[in-house]
């Protein structure tokens, strides 16, 4: 299938290489277009310089997927979007954006005989190789029309309509949430081993943990690798640990449903404290967000 992929970050220019190795053509736009250049040249995607330039490479029904960070930058490239596009054709945030502004933006998009899908993307800088979890929202029409693109993205099994409109990043939100509780508990036990008497190879640990535990998870895979990149003591890292939205909107979410979720509200407000005191369950944090995400971590 043709399409556009606008925004080549950390996931947005992986997945451009995934489609275009699944024989998808690939209409490539980033901000800054020396990104765009390497990926046409590398890799074989159309390079574009301008939202113009992209939907003039596109047939109609024109496809355009959006990988940009959530907010006022997702908000301004539909409006533009929303100018050159016509009747039919199809627009997809990929990006973590709120389910209330993709309910709302799906409102103005379908006014203008538009289609519009959010697809909540997981894998991080991972899923090149090992496919992207996709969590998808829309008409089902629309849906299946697309489900190409889905196929070529998602490992086996991995991507499924959720709902109407907002579905997919509302399940986006609350699978963040849960990310966040799960790393918070991984942080918090090897922060207890580390302080114990006994002296701990925690990089030997947490492999072993993935020999038939019922604690072994991809989580637990990162965890062996960052001990195994950065020591033991992850002593070059700072326990500083950022949060990109989503499980602040997850506690509000369950707060709104009246629904208990301590662990997940406890994760949250760890990692606001990870930014005043250091702890060694922070550094855990930053380091397997570094390992799955190729998220930014700050060292002394």
């Amino acid at each position: 299938m043709d399409l556009a992929m606008i925004g080549l970050g950390r996931m947005g220019d992986n997945m451009a290489i995934r489609l275009l190795q699944g024989g998808h053509r690939v209409v490539a736009w980033n901000r800054t277009y020396a990104k765009t250049e390497t990926l046409a040249k590398e890799n074989a995607a159309v390079a574009a310089k301008t939202f113009q330039e992209v939907i003039a490479q596109l047939k109609p029904p024109r496809i355009v997927w959006l990988m940009l960070p959530s907010g006022e930058v997702t908000e301004k490239a539909i409006d533009d979007f929303l100018g050159l596009l016509q009747k039919d054709d199809i627009l997809i945030d990929g990006g973590n954006s709120n389910f209330h502004d993709t309910m709302r933006r799906a409102d103005k998009v379908s006014a203008r005989g538009l289609h519009y899908m959010d697809a909540g993307t997981s894998g991080g800088v991972w899923g090149l190789t090992v496919g992207y979890c996709l969590m998808v929202g829309g008409e089902k029409k629309i849906f299946d029309y697309c489900e190409p693109i889905f196929k070529t993205l998602a490992p086996p099994n991995g991507y499924a309509l959720m709902g109407t409109h907002g579905a997919g990043h509302f399940v986006k939100m609350v699978h963040n949430g849960v990310e966040y509780g799960m790393m918070q508990a991984i942080g918090e036990g090897f922060e207890i081993m580390h302080a114990s008497q006994f002296n701990l190879d925690l990089h030997r640990i947490a492999d072993l943990w993935n020999q038939g535990s019922v604690v072994r998870s991809w989580l637990m895979e990162l965890a062996e690798r960052a001990f195994a990149a950065e020591g033991n003591d992850l002593k070059n890292l700072r326990g500083y640990v950022e949060d990109s939205g989503e499980g602040r909107w997850t506690v509000q979410a369950a707060i709104d449903s009246n629904v208990p979720a301590p662990v997940i509200t406890m994760s949250l407000l760890t990692r606001l404290g990870s930014r005043q005191n250091e702890s060694f369950s922070a550094q855990v944090l930053a380091a397997l967000r570094n390992q799955f995400g190729g998220h930014a971590v700050k060292r002394e």
